[in-house]
């Protein structure tokens, strides 16, 4: 993840709602009084500490757009994690968690921007990435965009119908999706991991300079890269954010 800022100061997000995404995959919703606001693309750290004084903290993306009056944080539950089996399975509306934020300056984009937007998602990758969409959808002027949305099967697609009705808004935004695992009879999408071929029928040309966005898990983030890289797209303009083998954010 991005480099920590220190002075950041903890404060307590009280949960407001609590919305499942997929089977180990869901959002939730803090009310943070006092939130300076954020850009899309930023995260959060978010610390539990035990009975016993004992402490863990994890770092999530935010997935809400700056204009919400909520923080979102779009979780998944990895069953040997110490925090996101705590928010996913038991945290309630109502309860409480530490947390500080918003972090990081590098992987953000700000609505407004004329060049075409060009977006790579492996598994949860697509939570900051979505933030993104999501402000673009608020804005008055729309940059085309595309999203490149990898996924084990259908039913791990997260925001799936949000996306859909994203895509049906006729805005300028395209979505592909490939389903590495398993595919429903009627699929339509890409069905493997991606590759030279994918890459090259997604990405805009790169004399469009487009802004390049890509996260996962590191493995992905590296090969989507090099695929970038090979279609001519210069390295130091593919903004990446890279999360353990497991895909998730945190643990």
């Amino acid at each position: 993840m991005i480099s920590r800022a220190p002075l950041i100061k903890w404060q307590f997000a009280e949960l407001v709602e609590l919305v499942r995404e997929t089977p180990r995959v869901s959002s939730l919703y803090f009310n943070i009084p006092g939130w300076p606001g954020h850009l899309a693309g930023q995260h959060v750290d978010v610390r539990l500490t035990a009975e016993d004084g004992y402490q863990t903290e994890r770092s999530y993306s935010i997935a809400s757009p700056p204009e919400d009056r909520w923080v979102a944080l779009t979780v998944e539950r990895l069953e040997d994690g110490e925090v996101s089996p705590y928010l996913v399975g038991e945290l309630k509306v109502g309860d409480k968690v530490e947390l500080r934020g918003p972090i990081g300056g590098y992987f953000v984009w700000r609505a407004g921007e004329d060049r075409p937007l060009l977006l790579v998602a492996g598994g949860s990758g697509v939570v900051p990435l979505m933030a993104m969409l999501r402000h673009r959808a608020t804005a008055s002027h729309k940059a085309p965009a595309r999203l490149l949305y990898s996924s084990r099967t259908l039913a791990d697609v997260i925001y799936r119908e949000e996306i859909d009705r994203l895509v049906t808004a006729n805005d300028g935004l395209a979505v592909y999706h490939t389903l590495t695992r398993e595919k429903p009879k009627d699929w339509i999408g890409y069905t493997r991991r991606i590759d030279a071929a994918m890459v090259q029928e997604v990405a805009w040309p790169k004399m469009q300079q487009p802004a390049v966005f890509v996260c996962g898990p590191t493995p992905f983030v590296e090969a989507a890269a090099d695929l970038l890289v090979g279609l001519d797209y210069e390295a130091q303009r593919i903004k990446t954010e890279r999360f353990g083998a497991t895909g998730g954010v945190g643990g």
